[in-house]
């Protein structure tokens, strides 16, 4: 998961797409990087940290253009290096930038092939073969000038090569953006508009509340399988490469995206509220008494409150959180979730204390923070803590660029739900059942037959995930982890 976002404008674009950037900060926190074109040559900048902390004002005076890209970023398992801080760059045919926001499943076959095309990589990246299989289509395509032809063919040519998620944004110098989604529509692309007497300006974003924040008004999504062409002075060209095999990432919804944004035409907002009144009627069932709703702040509040009023219970905001700490789900590291959540939550013991509490949270993964929730809670005061789940239990990895832990991690994978409860020192645990997500999802406007849910169910919409591909992501991800120990323990010495 990371955020992409591409404009075409009548004036200079790093202030725009900076600002953008700062809309999708909640998709990634470990790197930020911006790329413009001023006619004539590529002015780049991107490293580790926030925004803010990548791009100061003197790079904004550097960043000059009219067209521009910029990326934040969340790095899966076994890619924490600043050197695969985004956008990437290839000087022929025509000098090309990306950004991209997904993963590669056969990024290794494209790692060999492009090796024997002549081509090298500098980074462990699919990002950058991502971009190297373009602009190898590219150049098969013999484009010595510019041709929107030509630049579609390359196009199809490369969403045949690749599988697996992306939501794709390439600059092509002097001419405009591509966006590309794959044939599934795992990751989010939308397209926007914003009015100019001299010629209409364009922007595509990872999610559509950046349009609101730049003043550009959504014209709709970049579909599955499609290519959208953003030219420089304010055309829009599209072309279906691939069909359509909709399979949206239905974690998006759940914890993913802003509550404000509407992806593939289903509000974000909208689905958390019906999660949580589906979930009150798991929780009715176990006639319990429950004094108080508290949502685990902020992903949580949506559904906690329309859980709240479907039982007829107080919400309260009994759990303060301080702004300045990232989302620690996205966290790199075990170690550093764990302490992160301590920094991030505060109990209100006025809202706890003597009552039976019920916790409302986005999801568990490994339930360690979980844990120290519940702890906080009982420590403040409560007599009784039930934890719930707006969502289904997590069992599977993710491939499609959520990192996720490797299977055995998972604390719904070892445990009942009863025992998960016992571990979490909660009197009881609730999770929303499958069927009642994906129904909170659906809405009257969408065409859309059917969600990614793999994390939930191990149902991978693409073919290449089979068992045996899994199992090297398992022995990926337990060799980053072995490497996270290391490096921690290189630090302490």
């Amino acid at each position: 998961m990371c955020g992409v976002i591409g404009i075409t404008a009548n004036s200079e674009v790093v202030g725009e797409i900076y600002d953008g950037l700062a809309t999708l900060q909640h998709r990634g926190q470990d790197a930020a990087g911006v790329m413009t074109f001023d006619g004539a040559q590529f002015h780049t900048k991107r490293g580790a940290g926030l925004v803010r902390d990548v791009i100061g004002a003197a790079d904004i005076l550097e960043l000059t253009g009219k067209i521009g890209i910029g990326h934040v970023r969340y790095p899966t398992a076994g890619s924490y290096s600043p050197e695969e801080a985004q956008p990437f760059f290839v000087n022929s045919p025509l000098g090309l930038g990306l950004v991209h926001n997904g993963n590669l499943t056969n990024t290794e076959k494209l790692r060999r092939e492009l090796k024997k095309e002549g081509r090298y990589l500098n980074t462990s990246s699919d990002s950058e073969v991502l971009l190297n299989v373009f602009s190898r289509e590219l150049r098969k395509q013999k484009m010595a000038t510019f041709s929107l032809k030509k630049l579609f063919a390359a196009a199809k040519k490369t969403v045949e090569r690749v599988n697996g998620s992306f939501a794709a944004v390439i600059l092509v110098a002097g001419h405009g953006i591509l966006a590309l989604r794959d044939p599934q529509g795992l990751r989010p692309l939308t397209i926007g508009i914003r009015k100019n007497s001299k010629h209409d300006e364009l922007a595509v974003a990872s999610e559509d509340p950046t349009f609101a924040t730049l003043g550009f008004e959504k014209i709709g999504d970049v579909q599955p399988g499609e290519a959208v062409w953003l030219s420089a002075d304010g055309k829009i060209a599209r072309q279906q490469l691939a069909p359509k095999n909709w399979a949206p990432c239905i974690f998006e919804y759940v914890y993913l995206a802003r509550p404000d944004a509407t992806l593939d035409n289903i509000s974000v907002y909208r689905s958390r509220l019906r999660a949580g009144e589906y979930l009150a009627q798991e929780i009715r069932k176990a006639k319990i008494q429950i004094d108080v709703v508290v949502p685990v702040p902020d992903t949580s509040r949506s559904s906690a409150l329309a859980l709240a009023n479907e039982l007829g219970v107080r919400y309260r905001e009994g759990l303060i959180k301080n702004r300045y700490i990232g989302r620690t789900f996205i966290m790199p590291t075990q170690a550093k979730r764990q302490k992160s959540i301590r920094h991030k939550l505060v109990p209100l013991p006025l809202e706890l204390r003597k009552k039976n509490v019920l916790i409302v949270d986005d999801s568990i993964v490994r339930g360690n923070t979980s844990r120290q929730i519940v702890e906080m809670v009982r420590s403040a005061g409560a007599k009784k803590v039930y934890f719930a789940a707006a969502a289904p239990a997590l069992k599977f990895p993710c491939v499609y660029g959520v990192d996720m832990p490797s299977k055995k991690e998972f604390i719904a994978n070892k445990l009942s739900t009863a025992q998960i409860a016992k571990k979490l020192k909660a009197d009881a645990v609730f999770y929303l059942p499958l069927p009642d997500l994906i129904r909170a999802c659906e809405f009257e406007k969408t065409k859309i037959p059917h969600f990614c849910t793999a994390c939930f169910d191990g149902k991978y919409p693409t073919k290449e995930v089979t068992a045996k591909y899994l199992a090297s992501v398992e022995k990926c991800r337990e060799c980053s982890r072995h490497q996270e120990s290391d490096d921690k323990q290189m630090t302490l010495l």
